[in-house]
């Protein structure tokens, strides 16, 4: 695949390049997301059947309603290792979409096999930044909700960071926040218009599901069908797409301000990579050529008009 060639986009050339990433390698993501995703879809599905069927622990006599705390607390627990479960596998998705993503905009051919074992190698690192991630923001919108919307957005090429150069933890939100800065408001605008576009998708995708479904029991086979299929479906869209525009958008901000362009080139044509967690910078104007040693100095021509002095 050729070898992009990078500038700096505009916010509509962001959302455009990410769509387009999206779409030639749709069936790729697809998977990336399904293989991970589609099983704890089909295991919450299965409990939110056996709650229904058997009233959620709570029986109902005359005037009277009784709850059993046994099966209260198994529901939680049911319910507690469903979103568990779910978490871990959305963040083996997003990880496994973001590494399919940059590798087709960087021109190289992703397969879902080698996206979902980088994702996997990396969970711990990602769950850890996006955990603090999430508890700097929500304590930003407790106090203040601009705060929290600023560390949102500050925050929101962590993942990117992590995964294309193995900065971690702390260091991690530090160097996004780094790359955002002065480019917030830009950021603010990719993500808003990119989550709003994704979650429309989302929510149209639940609607018709819905419909599918009509008052079907979700107890029953039908509804646990829609249920999985439904929830499987969402994630498959969304999850590859918010990737998309987050990874375009990280590579965005590494071409505005470290000559990514320059770098990604250099690389490619043999100069020695940086090293892990590290990245290179913009390099600096070149050192005027010296002579060495009996090297002859560069030839330039005479300025006009000049002759040579005669030799006594």
């Amino acid at each position: 695949m050729q070898a992009p060639e990078l500038r700096p986009l505009s916010i509509g050339e962001i959302l455009d390049v990410a769509i387009k990433i999206y779409l030639r390698n749709a069936w790729t993501l697809f998977r990336v997301v399904l293989v991970v995703v589609a099983p704890v879809e089909v295991v919450s599905a299965l409990i939110q059947a056996s709650a229904a069927s058997n009233g959620s622990g709570i029986s109902s006599s005359g005037d009277t309603t009784t709850v059993s705390s046994h099966d209260v607390a198994l529901y939680l627990s049911a319910i507690g290792a469903a979103t568990l479960l779910g978490v871990v596998a959305n963040t083996v998705a997003t990880g496994a979409s973001f590494k399919a993503v940059a590798d087709a905009y960087l021109g190289e051919q992703p397969t879902w096999r080698s996206s979902l074992r980088f994702a996997f190698a990396r969970i711990h690192s990602i769950l850890w930044i996006t955990l603090l991630g999430g508890i700097a923001t929500v304590i930003g919108l407790v106090f203040c909700i601009i705060p929290g919307v600023y560390l949102w957005i500050a925050f929101a090429v962590a993942v990117p960071v992590l995964l294309t150069e193995g900065v971690k933890g702390s260091k991690a939100l530090g160097r996004s926040r780094a790359l955002v800065r002065d480019r917030w408001w830009g950021t603010f605008g990719v993500v808003l218009l990119g989550t709003i576009l994704a979650g429309v998708v989302s929510a149209a995708i639940g609607a018709l599901a819905g419909l599918a479904g009509g008052t079907t029991d979700a107890s029953s086979v039908a509804g646990f069908l829609v249920n999985s299929v439904s929830g499987t479906l969402g994630s498959m869209i969304s999850t590859p797409f918010t990737a998309a525009f987050v990874s375009v958008l990280y590579f965005d901000l590494r071409v505005r301000k470290e000559a990514f362009d320059l770098q990604l080139l250099a690389e490619r044509i043999g100069l020695t990579a940086p090293p892990e967690g590290g990245y290179r910078p913009a390099p600096g104007a070149a050192p005027a050529p010296t002579p060495t040693g009996d090297a002859a100095p560069p030839y330039w021509p005479p300025p006009p008009g000049w002759t040579p002095p005669e030799s006594g």
